[in-house]
């Protein structure tokens, strides 16, 4: 599925950086859960009931925590790489 798609179905978007790096800028809307985070807080994260979309700075950390969050049985879960990526495709349908 692309991005645009499941920004559109209104997707969850997790930023997996620290919390310096997400009040320098961040997607609007999205939630800052810092990578070594992720797996305490897998039942928040599945709470939602929605697609996932994980973004950090290079897409590095955010690849790491999706494998992570689907080797824990979730699979509606995406790498959407770069934060700035997300905030560009998510102007372009707001």
């Amino acid at each position: 599925m692309y991005l645009e798609d499941l920004l559109k179905e209104e997707a969850v978007i997790i930023d997996v950086r620290t919390p310096m790096e997400f009040s320098g800028g961040h997607v609007a809307g999205s939630i800052n859960m810092p990578l070594n985070e992720i797996l305490s807080r897998v039942d928040e994260i599945k709470a939602f009931n929605k697609p996932v979309l994980l973004c950090c700075a290079s897409g590095n950390r955010s690849g790491q925590a999706a494998m992570a969050l689907q080797q824990m049985g979730m699979e509606q879960v995406y790498n959407a790489g770069s934060w700035l990526t997300v905030n560009a495709v998510q102007s372009q349908i707001a």
